[in-house]
């Protein structure tokens, strides 16, 4: 099956034993009987420890990013924790420098329960193997980066740990797996917040794990029962109903993001855009390599004050100021003062995020419309 065949039946194939359902039931039940003492109906026992519908949602996320095994979660940080969680004390985590800020503040509350961190500029490769020491197990990488849109060789490095018996983790919520697949270029793990693109309407919470790798996967499904972030039956239902449409929306939110990127790039009021479409964009090559398209967020600064960008932000209509992307609609944001502002400004700004930064997480409008909205911004700054 090609993506989107997969993308529509993977995990839902009628159960022609029961009522033939064409898409998976909710299972509510928290609790599964049993007509055996020692054999769980369908090897289903309790919801924490597994239910049908977050089943098929798993057996689907696997296959869209071409795994062996999918795991999902009450949120992307839940996913995150359970990975962190799998990490002995006094283990070494080499951390690309521009990250989700949830995910900075959560490498803080690991470095109490003795987690060392190390962050790097991992667009070159190097500095990720000069980075890495004896008690490194994870290399914990975002291609694109949140917000900056920063790569990195997935499968440079990956082939670097490889020598070395280190996993590789990466972050694939920014691209989706309709865009960019981690596993065949090498990564052991790939994360998901299904909260953004999978998910795709604003409406659900959630986060994912996928992997090939049958050690990887008994150490994390141990985990996810043991921890028990696993996410509600009709979290998976809103998710799995997302999944069905991923591929077509994708290709609306990259065409109207490309579009929305030129048109910044021309603008005389704008001083820098991140796109990984735009030839502009200093690892341009590298994203036509390892990604299908370029995505559909944007970030970019405007010429002028903080005071400037607050102005452009709350001048807009159709963008929608608010925290996530990911959804049909459009939503644009500023990270300084939202989703990156647990993170220091020093630190911030070392890893190149100023305080005047705007990202954009571009929606399936007509791109004529959006850009007319984010003009008439523009014109009353």
């Amino acid at each position: 099956m090609r993506f989107s065949t997969k993308a529509v039946h993977i995990g839902e194939e009628p159960d022609f034993s029961g009522s033939g359902d064409v898409v998976v039931p909710i299972h509510l039940s928290s609790t599964f009987a049993r007509k055996e003492v020692g054999k769980p109906t369908k090897g289903y026992e309790y919801s924490r420890s597994g239910n049908p519908t977050r089943h098929a949602l798993e057996k689907r996320l696997a296959a869209l990013e071409g795994a062996k095994y999918g795991l999902a979660f009450s949120s992307g940080l839940g996913a995150e924790t359970t990975v962190l969680a799998s990490l002995k004390k006094g283990s070494h985590v080499v951390a690309f420098d521009d990250l989700y800020g949830g995910t900075k503040r959560i490498f803080n509350v690991f470095r109490a329960f003795g987690v060392e961190f190390t962050y790097v500029d991992a667009r070159n490769p190097d500095m990720v193997k000069k980075a890495l020491r004896k008690n490194t197990e994870l290399i914990w990488l975002e291609s694109p980066t949140n917000p900056l849109l920063k790569l990195c060789d997935i499968e440079q490095i990956s082939e670097i740990a490889r020598r070395k018996g280190i996993d590789v983790l990466v972050d694939n919520t920014f691209a989706s797996p309709y865009i960019q697949r981690p596993l065949e270029l090498g990564a052991d793990i790939v994360l998901h917040s299904t909260t953004k693109y999978i998910g795709g309407h604003s409406d659900v919470v959630g986060g994912a794990l996928v992997m090939s790798n049958e050690k990887i996967h008994e150490r994390l499904k141990f985990l996810q029962n043991a921890l028990g972030p696993v996410p509600s039956p009709f979290d998976c239902f809103l998710a799995l109903r997302g999944t069905k449409t991923l591929a077509l929306r994708m290709e609306r939110h990259c065409e109207n993001a490309d579009a929305i990127a030129q048109y910044l790039e021309s603008h005389k009021k704008v001083e820098r855009v991140f796109y990984p479409g735009l030839k502009s964009h200093s690892q341009h090559e590298l994203a036509i390599r390892q990604m299908r398209r370029f995505g559909g967020m944007v970030s970019f600064e405007l010429k002028g004050s903080m005071r400037s960008a607050e102005k452009f932000l709350s001048s807009l209509g159709l963008f929608s100021l608010a925290e996530s992307l990911g959804g049909v609609e459009s939503l644009i944001e500023s990270p300084a003062l939202m989703t990156h502002a647990a993170i220091p400004k020093a630190e911030r700004e070392k890893a190149g995020l100023r305080d005047g930064l705007i990202r954009a997480s571009v929606g399936i409008e007509d791109k004529e419309d959006l850009i007319e909205d984010i003009e008439g911004a523009l014109k009353r700054i």
